[in-house]
């Protein structure tokens, strides 16, 4: 008889395959000559941001600071970029932590459906916005996961609980937050740090966090990124790079290297992800200012 658990990860597979063909195709019928071929630079950001998130710094805001450090994607592309070019990698976290650690099925199951609906409408919203309101919301995010790695580094944990399922109530609010770490993954706050925080509140075992949040990430990001793909709103071959790069690195993280002492890497980080949140605003305040002065009745 077949495991639920199988049943699962075979999901994951098919739709897996599903978004790869769709992605395929709408890259092949809508990209221009040249632009499907990712950089060397590319795909080194894929590697080391991949690496690093598979041993728990998070890849959303260290790709975005790349990004924006190196002027290699345009602002209102990165959500999309990010959700697009980081699925595979994610999936491959997904396949081999949810097979290695356990936790209960059903809490698996249904926080893993609450953060798909929520990345599916938050990607509806966030795939249509103007550039500023990207900068806006990615300036802020970046802030809050600025936030979360402060607490990281400082050991500011909650303290570990041992259940590996949730029932009544703290299922109930388990759902919706996750439903609302779904949505905020859109505008690229990664789901790992808050989730891990939300585990260990409800009085989970830290270690049943990583199939939960692996495989909320695996099987919502291939959802939005649909979304992004078709109204073209993110960077094909930046995206390209990140899957490619990012493969080779979650395998050689989690299966060779498996940890690290990263705690000055996690600092570093902090500092780079609050620079790039602080330009991105000022960004967002100086096209908004050039825009006023631009429409302003002449004197």
């Amino acid at each position: 008889m077949v495991s639920p658990k199988t049943m699962l990860l075979a999901t994951l597979l098919i739709i897996t395959v599903a978004y790869s063909l769709l992605w395929a195709v709408e890259a092949r019928r809508r990209r221009t000559p040249g632009t499907a071929t990712p950089t060397g630079i590319g795909v080194g950001i894929g590697f080391v941001t991949n690496f690093f998130d598979t041993l728990g710094i998070g890849s959303f805001a260290t790709t975005t600071t790349l990004y924006r450090l190196l002027g290699l994607v345009r602002d209102e592309n990165i959500p999309g970029t990010l959700n697009v070019g980081h699925t595979w990698p994610t999936i491959f976290q997904a396949l081999i932590y949810v097979t290695i650690v356990e936790v209960d099925f059903r809490t698996l199951v249904l926080l893993i459906l609450a953060a798909v609906i929520g990345s599916w409408l938050g990607a509806s919203v966030v795939a249509g916005w103007p550039r500023r309101n990207i900068q806006i919301g990615m300036g802020f995010a970046l802030l809050v996961a600025a936030g979360l790695m402060v607490m990281s580094a400082l050991g500011l944990a909650v303290p570990a609980g041992t259940a590996l399922a949730l029932t009544g109530p703290k299922l109930q609010l388990g759902i919706a937050i996750n439903f609302l770490l779904g949505a905020l993954m859109t505008l690229g706050i990664g789901l790992y740090a808050p989730c891990l925080i939300m585990i260990s509140l409800l009085g989970m075992d830290p270690k049943a966090a990583f199939p939960i949040m692996m495989g909320s990430c695996a099987f919502l990001m291939p959802v939005c990124s649909v979304k992004f793909i078709r109204k073209e709103k993110y960077d094909l071959r930046a995206a390209l790079g990140l899957a490619i790069g990012g493969i080779p690195a979650v395998l050689i993280a989690a299966l060779i290297v498996k940890s690290l002492p990263i705690q000055y890497v996690r600092w570093l980080v902090v500092a780079v992800v609050v620079y790039t949140s602080t330009t991105m605003l000022r960004s967002a305040a100086v096209e908004a200012a050039a825009a006023r002065a631009k429409t302003a009745p002449a004197t």
